[in-house]
């Protein structure tokens, strides 16, 4: 039994200053853009032929498979992106694109539910015969979680009910007594657990416990594979376990390895069965695997996957800001991993981390013009350095328009169409506010409830919650994250102030409640210098800053060329003013007096090099690179 469920979207309005702009980005420019990506009509991107591939497999075009092997998962972002986008808002131009491309998927895949373009067009004789590098799991899994989201948002079958072909068939073929195997990426774990809870078929999550338990268990299954075939498709070593995470059974597993989106889809999966099925067990591994990436290995953004070979995590403490990796994927990962943490158990430290993301790592990867998107998300971008040169070529200092491999755009448009599902959880006796997204949530518990919240959050920390029982009054215990970077905090109820029982970072209010009944909650945001522990040599005497929970950055366009020359004096005092930016908005922007190094001709010297005052400025971390190219830096030498 979980602690607490997830409030489905359809009980969630979002009407958010900081928020619905975003929602209204993606709803009207993002999807249509990238259906042109997919498509590809959009001049000047990397070719998708993504559509095109299902109609070759159709049997509606003569043309070639174009692609990654994983090409279909693509599509399927989009499409359950799309889904989502239909609740906040309904467009009856783009549902019915969606279901032409419903219609397309289901007249391509084949009579016993087998779903994969590449495999169907490429190499028919090698389904299944690869799981460690190609991805049939992995896209199927995508679909799965696609057709759940469809049927959600227009009550259709016609999806759901090709998936779940696709799934009987992945079902029958995998598990104990029947044929061995475990995906190479993870993914089909989470889709599975989630048309279980759609469907009520039991097969459905005993197939996705399979495929946890069997990872890791000896022989292991990758080295095994290897051995029945003649061929290979990307050339992965089997030998390195680690990448995949088959180095030791999930429920053993200590630290955060290998590929960085793989890992974090897996523990995902990890703690939504936890929670489904009360396995202490595995409740275990969840929190040992959460607090080795949290206090070890993540970026004060949020980035996870510090290094680009293998696009893996790293060992503790190595976060290079510069040669970082943090693709845009694992951070939407992690915002999946802290929900299901949070169903799991209802912790502060949870939700601290999914407001991390959702401000910083995640929003950083799209540009506010919604037509670009960054795959990796630096700390650091050096001119002529960055991009450049053979070691930081994927550190791009521009968001380019689309990519060969794509899986970063549609995860965005996926993530910020179902934003209400992170902000509101409850259970029989009361309800959780994770967020502070503003908006309207309705409830079971209480015999029902609607509760309205005015936010203007992050940029200011004054939000107020007015209550509407269905009956007039009810009794349920209303609690609130207190963010962990807040230092003070006053809740009022009704303009009186209280004293809340506080718990696990959670403010909790229980009471009768009635009809208006209004609680007002303060938070002190001040400007806070955050310091990296010693261990991490990247970031030794140097300072970021945050204010709430968004991390600010400094770019060449405020503030000159050569940012490393640039120093913040300890004792300066920060000013917050609110700015309108060109390509970004109006946003608070910070300003202190600093000082800049004059280097002289000469590469050392034996004496402090002589410095000038000046006035520097940083800006929010997500909106860098939107005004001009330029370098940019989170830690600063203080």
């Amino acid at each position: 039994m979980k602690n607490q469920r997830t409030v489905a979207l359809n009980q969630v309005s979002v009407k958010d200053g900081f928020w619905s702009p975003l929602q209204k980005l993606v709803v009207e420019t993002v999807l249509p853009y990238q259906a042109d990506a997919l498509e590809d009509r959009v001049e000047g991107a990397e070719k998708s032929h993504a559509i095109e591939n299902f109609r070759i497999a159709a049997g509606d075009s003569k043309e070639d498979f174009y692609g990654m092997v994983f090409q279909d998962s693509d599509l399927a972002k989009w499409l359950e992106a799309v889904a989502y986008s239909l609740i906040i808002k309904p467009n009856t131009a783009l549902e019915q694109k969606a279901d032409e491309v419903i219609a397309l998927i289901g007249r391509a895949q084949e009579s016993d539910g087998y779903l994969n373009t590449y495999f169907i067009l490429k190499e028919p004789e090698h389904k299944w015969q690869n799981l460690q590098e190609c991805h049939e799991l992995y896209c199927a899994g995508h679909m799965i979680e696609a057709a759940v989201a469809y049927k959600e948002a227009t009550g259709k079958d016609s999806f759901l009910n090709i998936m779940c072909k696709t799934a009987d068939l992945i079902c029958s073929r995998f598990g104990k007594g029947k044929v061995r195997g475990y995906p190479g990426h993870q993914e089909i774990e989470l889709a599975l657990l989630r048309l279980y809870r759609m469907t009520g078929k039991q097969e459905y999550l005993d197939t996705a416990r399979y495929f946890l338990d069997e990872r890791g268990t000896e022989p292991e299954y990758f080295q095994e594979e290897v051995k029945q075939r003649e061929w290979a498709h990307f050339h992965l070593d089997p030998e390195d376990r680690k990448y995949a995470q088959v180095h030791a059974p999930v429920r053993q597993q200590e630290k955060a390895v290998g590929h960085a989106v793989r890992a974090t889809y897996m523990y995902t999966a990890m703690a939504d069965l936890a929670a489904e099925t009360e396995d202490q067990e595995l409740r275990e591994a969840c929190r040992r695997l959460w607090n080795n990436i949290v206090n070890r290995q993540m970026y004060i953004t949020g980035g996870i996957g510090a290094t680009v070979h293998g696009e893996a995590f790293s060992i503790d403490y190595e976060l290079p800001n510069d040669l970082i990796y943090a693709e845009t994927c694992a951070s939407v990962a992690m915002v999946f991993f802290a929900r299901r943490m949070l169903e799991m158990e209802v912790k502060g430290e949870y939700a601290d981390i999914l407001e991390k993301e959702l401000y910083n790592g995640i929003l950083s990867g799209m540009q506010l013009n919604g037509r670009q998107f960054f795959y990796v998300n630096p700390l650091e971008v050096v001119p002529g350095v960055s991009g450049v040169l053979p070691e930081y070529k994927h550190v791009l200092p521009e968001r380019p328009k689309w990519y060969g491999c794509a899986c970063c755009p549609p995860n965005v448009s996926r993530l910020l169409t179902s934003l209400g599902e992170y902000a509101w959880g409850e259970n029989r006796d009361g309800v959780f506010a994770h967020t502070f997204l503003g908006g309207t949530a309705s409830f079971q518990c209480g015999g029902g409830v609607q509760i309205d919240c005015k936010s203007a959050y992050p940029w200011n920390g004054a939000i107020q919650y007015t209550i509407h029982p269905s009956g007039g009054q009810s009794d349920f215990f209303f609690a609130v994250h207190i963010p962990g970077w807040c230092k003070n905090i006053s809740v009022s109820v009704n303009g009186e102030a209280v004293q809340p029982n506080k718990k696990d970072g959670y403010a909790y209010l229980e009471r009768q409640w009635h009809e208006g009944d209004t609680v007002d909650l303060k938070l002190e945001m001040e400007v806070q210098r955050m310091y990296a522990n010693p261990k991490v040599r990247a970031d030794a005497g140097c300072v970021a800053l945050m204010r709430g929970p968004v991390v600010y950055c400094f770019e060449e366009t405020d503030n000159g060329g050569d940012l490393a020359a640039l120093r913040i004096p300890r004792e300066t005092k920060i000013t917050v003013r609110e700015e309108e930016l060109s390509n970004i908005g109006k946003v608070p922007v910070l300003t202190m007096e600093g000082l800049r190094l004059k280097g002289g001709d000469a590469l050392y010297c034996d004496k402090p090099f002589e410095s000038k005052p000046v006035t520097l400025r940083a800006v929010p971390y997500y909106a860098w690179g939107n005004r001009k190219p330029g370098g940019m830096r989170v830690w600063m030498v203080e």
